[in-house]
């Protein structure tokens, strides 16, 4: 029971703890910025006064220089009075620039797109209801799996594939795979460049994604792929598929549990179903030392949760954990599930293989 009368020394501590949360938002935006405007990309060219930045970016100088004075005051760069000139650290620039997964800007161009429809989110709290997944779409900046294509790039074929124990034999030899929730089709893509002898379908419901997943397709020259707009919920081809991805999207789906019924019913025997989501545990208090869980419950609440209930859905959200997504795969008729790490601690595969006949 707490005493009627706060803890001085505990409050001070908490409003120090509050300095440093709104502290770190406004430079999400400010990093935001820098990240679309090219400053960063600039900086890293070397160090510079902030006329020289603004010249090298093509931007009005006075705002690169307000702009200076966070990135600095902020620990993000550094600044030499003698000579007035701005640094962006090597290591710093390895997280704040270039096409990687490393690069912290696309994440920051995510959270400003959940700024953007934090209203309708907030409406919600009172009205209940959710936010079409259509809202989101119309404001995003860079798109908001800009980060998932530099990971398909450098992770997917080795870092997550090449994990699945006798999985690259089997697409190397010729495997028909199906990748769920494909958005923009970039996995799909991946993997049919790098598995010539395997054909590979993508699905997912957004018309808009699918059209520029067959664009990306096309420009590849990829006669292996192929995507299609569909519901997850009334997945039944025609013939099974030997194996199945699901990158980050079956928590997303309105009715995942009969998502992955429909998954395990789609398999051949024999088949894999390979799932990658969040790395967390089902209960609060087990998250509650892991450093990436407040970033996910806050993309929860602003994303997963509105889009499934906007859609009719379960609500699932993204940090359902690993207890409740091994529940839901036993359900859905898997007898063989494992869990294994990946290159991103943030996120874990789930390796779920049916008997064969």
């Amino acid at each position: 029971m707490e005493p009627d009368h706060p803890d001085p020394d505990r409050t001070r501590d908490f409003g120090e703890q509050l300095l440093g949360m709104l502290t770190g938002g406004m430079l999400s935006m400010l990093i935001g910025i820098g990240h679309r405007t090219g400053l960063f990309e600039a900086a890293a060219r070397g160090p510079a006064t902030s006329v020289e930045l603004a010249e090298r970016a093509g931007l009005h100088e006075r705002y690169v220089r307000e702009w200076l004075g966070a990135m600095v005051t902020g620990g993000i760069m550094e600044y030499d009075p003698a000579d007035g000139r701005h640094r962006l650290p090597a290591a710093h620039a390895a997280l704040l620039t270039g096409a990687t997964s490393r690069n912290i800007g696309p994440v920051a161009n995510s959270l400003r797109t959940l700024g953007t429809v934090l209203p309708q989110v907030e409406r919600c709290f009172a009205e209940g209801g959710g936010v079409p997944i259509a809202e989101f779409a119309a404001v995003s900046v860079g798109g908001l799996g800009e980060t998932w294509r530099h990971v398909y790039d450098e992770h997917l074929v080795d870092g997550f594939l090449g994990r699945v124990p006798g999985l690259h034999d089997r697409l190397r030899a010729g495997a028909r795979v199906l990748d769920l929730g494909c958005g923009t089709g970039h996995a799909v893509n991946v993997m049919a460049r790098e598995f010539p002898d395997s054909t590979f379908d993508g699905l997912d419901i957004a018309t808009a994604a699918i059209d520029d997943a067959e664009a990306e397709r096309a420009a590849m020259a990829l006669p292996n792929a192929a995507f299609a707009v569909g519901d997850a919920a009334e997945l039944a081809p025609d013939r099974p598929y030997d194996v199945i991805t699901a990158f980050d999207a079956v928590h997303d789906q309105a009715a995942p549990e009969v998502v992955l019924r429909r998954i395990r019913d789609a398999l051949a025997p024999g088949g894999v179903f390979v799932m990658i989501d969040t790395n967390f545990a089902t209960r609060l208090e087990d998250n509650i030392a892991n450093p990436y869980a407040p970033l996910s419950y806050g993309i929860s609440l602003l994303f997963c949760v509105p889009t499934s209930i906007a859609t009719g859905g379960s609500a699932l959200g993204a940090v359902w954990g690993q207890e409740l997504a091994r529940e839901m795969l036993t359900d859905a008729g898997f007898t063989d599930v494992r869990v294994l790490d990946t290159p991103r601690p943030q996120n874990c595969m789930y390796v779920c293989r049916t008997e064969a006949s």
